[in-house]
């Protein structure tokens, strides 16, 4: 028996006909099925508010009213500690009396309620306690500490009342020092809260 090659012959036409030749120009990676697509740019939404403030100056807003919080309220808180706190010596220690005076105890609540504002006014910013703190009890705490001459200069310079006598003892049993550094303790620990949100 003989074998015969037979070989079909086939018009070029009929091939593309059906498209037996027609192959991709790079077989697709599954991974990425859609890596011919066109990308577009992101999305970014339009911003219409053209009114809108810089957070900058609400800052500053607030350093401005916590700062001056601080510089008014501290010195009058106190000088209604300090001017309470007499009155209760004189009544207490030097008549040796058990009465209350309601009038001192209204004013060293009314002190105390002042203290604590301008710790609050840590809420708005940092300064107000610090500052306050800083002018009003540190820095005339550590000038009497350190030349007690200055804090007699000091005390000649208020008005000679009740309310002078009283924060003569402050100054110099250390009284106004201790306050001013809870106040500025205050301050940072507000500053440091706000950082860690």
């Amino acid at each position: 028996m003989s074998s015969h090659r037979h070989v079909a012959e086939y018009d070029d036409e009929d091939y593309q006909e059906y498209g037996e030749y027609e192959q991709p120009e790079s077989p697709r990676d599954p991974r990425r099925p859609y890596e011919d697509v066109e990308s577009y740019e992101p999305y970014e939404p339009f911003d219409d508010d053209l009114g809108a403030e810089d957070p900058r100056a609400g800052r500053g807003v607030r350093r401005v009213l916590s700062g001056a919080g601080g510089l008014i309220l501290t010195p009058v808180a106190l000088g209604l500690l300090a001017w309470g706190g007499l009155r209760q010596q004189m009544l207490v220690q030097a008549t040796l009396s058990t009465q209350r005076d309601v009038f001192s105890i209204g004013l060293l609540v009314g002190g105390g309620i002042l203290l604590l504002a301008v710790g609050l006014l840590g809420a708005l910013s940092a300064t107000g306690p610090i500052l306050g703190g800083l002018v009003w009890g540190v820095a005339p705490g550590v000038a009497t500490i350190a030349v007690p001459e200055w804090g007699f200069r000091l005390v000649k310079l208020l008005p000679q009342n009740d309310v002078t006598y009283g924060v003569t003892s402050w100054l110099f049993i250390g009284g106004l020092l201790a306050t001013g550094f809870l106040l500025i303790g205050a301050g940072l620990a507000s500053r440091l809260a706000r950082r860690r949100r």
